[in-house]
């Protein structure tokens, strides 16, 4: 039974620790605040071009850990909207570390929500001052005095927002997970770190990767990690493709490879790719057709970029599927769409630096939605300038759906008929040989009831080419046929492969085919 002098001293001793616990709780009260303030100072200090605001501070003596809530970062040419708010940001002794004789911390940020415009990518993408002089690790420090050594986070949010009737690009549930930072339990070696990330990317997106890092790698950190993409939704980047005359819609891209950033060599290596129902048009505008010498200066100095030997992208295999690719041209009237739906491609062993393999692509689809397409290309691993063989074949092709191109480049329309192409084209040692044959079968110029409401002049331009195309007809067969060899050295040897296929075709059908109908006519 305990005695009345005993209870006594109980009773004593639960209202000193409370007395005490009170008071502490009083001291810290006091404490927070100032703390908070100085840390705020020392933050923004240390940061340029950006100002922090702390909403409130915690300090605990007890584990030497600091709490940050709702800390909000704005930039000071464009403060609306902040470009970041922290929810919450934890740091702690990381007391296994003391077993190796290491005094580091660990840093948890909770549900940080990144919100960035175009005006303020504009504003950092031209700000002189690299981002590393920027003081972003130094405001970290000026948090919480110890190295990092584990770095979390979790539900991060990021979001970019583009002038325009564009879908923001946003990243959720952002879960980031980095170790070992200083070394504590290895030597200084090549990426001792480990690393882990995973997110959703738009709505039904993915990403995870996972690897390791090298953070105290100079004059940055470095990272080689193993990646994968998943339903990635292509028509998102319009405000990136926009720019560049590329109008992408629908279509999700999947791919696993391996991401290697350090501060002398940079790769992305594609082991394999998946593009999956995307339509992509290619749009030729009256501006782009008066760049001239400007666009081969550029086209000129992409190349010489994409062969940096710091830096390779290399694809082991992409396949397209249920994909349509498109032409649109606006430097004629009227403007015509050619294009390929229903498009089935495989390419391998695609690489930006010289691998010593051949690169391979085989294509199947409809041309104008109608005619049965197939292409098979080859580039040599060879430098300088494209090297490649090239063959295509199109074939019964309902001829009314190219009435725009005809008339853009033929000044003619049709009722009825079939279009059939075949090419093989070779470009080595700047030189290009081959010869594009098209054939036009069963082709009606002039119907005189499609064409009542034309003047006079259209419907007897329409009549004398209907008739020279009837005379140029190969009897037995009903088809129009001609071949034109292609031969001589490369108008622009500095161009691009896309530019330089679009541009032998485009010389041989466009203008040497179609105003041939023109040319027979003053003849007869």
């Amino acid at each position: 039974m305990i005695t009345m002098t005993r209870r006594r001293w109980i009773l004593a001793a639960v209202a000193l620790v409370a007395l005490v616990g009170l008071a502490s709780a009083v001291a810290l009260f006091f404490i927070d605040e100032p703390l908070r303030r100085y840390t705020e100072a020392k933050m923004n200090a240390r940061l340029q071009g950006y100002t922090a605001t702390i909403g409130a501070l915690h300090f605990s003596p007890i584990n030497f850990s600091l709490d940050l809530r709702d800390t909000v970062i704005v930039q000071h040419a464009h403060p609306d909207p902040p470009v970041a708010n922290i929810g919450r940001l934890y740091a702690s002794v990381h007391w296994r570390a003391l077993l190796s004789g290491r005094v580091v911390g660990d840093i948890l940020i909770d549900r940080p929500v990144v919100v960035l415009d175009l005006p303020q990518a504009k504003e950092e993408l031209g700000d002189a001052t690299p981002v590393k002089d920027k003081g972003w690790q130094e405001a970290l420090q000026a948090i919480y005095p110890l190295k990092i050594n584990e770095l979390r986070v979790s539900r991060g949010d990021v979001t970019y927002k583009d002038n325009g009737p564009f879908k923001p690009l946003r990243v959720q549930d952002l879960e980031l997970e980095a170790s070992n930072i200083r070394n504590v339990h290895s030597e200084q070696g090549v990426y001792p770190s480990p690393m882990r990330l995973t997110a959703r990317v738009f709505e039904g997106g993915a990403v995870s990767a996972t690897g390791w890092a090298d953070f105290l790698a100079e004059p940055h950190a470095a990272f080689m990690t193993d990646i994968k993409l998943d339903s990635i939704e292509l028509d998102y980047f319009k405000p990136i493709t926009n720019r560049y005359n590329v109008v992408v819609d629908k279509g999700t891209l999947s791919a696993y490879g391996e991401v290697e950033i350090a501060p002398q060599f940079k790769s992305v290596k594609l082991w394999n790719a998946t593009v999956d129902g995307v339509h992509v048009d290619y749009v030729h505008t009256p501006q782009m057709a008066g760049l001239g010498k400007e666009v081969a200066r550029e086209t000129t100095k992409a190349a010489d970029r994409a062969q940096d030997p710091g830096f390779m992208l290399r694809v082991d295999r992409l396949d397209v599927v249920k994909s349509t690719f498109g032409f649109v041209n606006k430097t004629v009237k009227p403007t015509y769409r050619v294009f390929v739906s229903d498009t089935t491609m495989s390419l391998t062993n695609l690489s930006s630096l010289p691998s010593g393999e051949t690169s391979q692509a085989k294509l199947t689809g409809k041309f104008m939605g109608s005619g049965p397409a197939s292409a098979d290309f080859k580039l040599r691993p060879t430098r300088p300038g494209p090297d490649f063989d090239l063959a295509v074949q199109i074939e019964e092709t309902d001829l009314k759906t190219m009435n725009d191109l005809l008339r853009a480049h033929g000044n003619f329309d049709v009722t009825a008929g079939r279009f059939s192409m075949y090419t093989e084209l070779s470009v080595r040692d700047r030189r290009v040989s081959g010869y594009v044959k098209p054939l036009f079968q069963d082709m009606t110029v002039y119907d005189a009831r499609q064409d009542r409401d034309k003047n006079v002049l259209r419907k007897v331009y329409e009549g004398v080419v209907g008739g020279v195309s009837r005379v140029l007809q190969n009897r037995p067969r009903d088809e129009v046929a001609t071949r034109i060899e292609i031969s001589g050295p490369l108008d622009n040897p500095n161009a691009g492969i896309i530019e330089t296929i679009v541009g032998l075709v485009q010389n041989a059908f466009f203008k040497a085919i179609l105003p041939g109908f023109e040319a027979r006519l003053r003849r007869r």
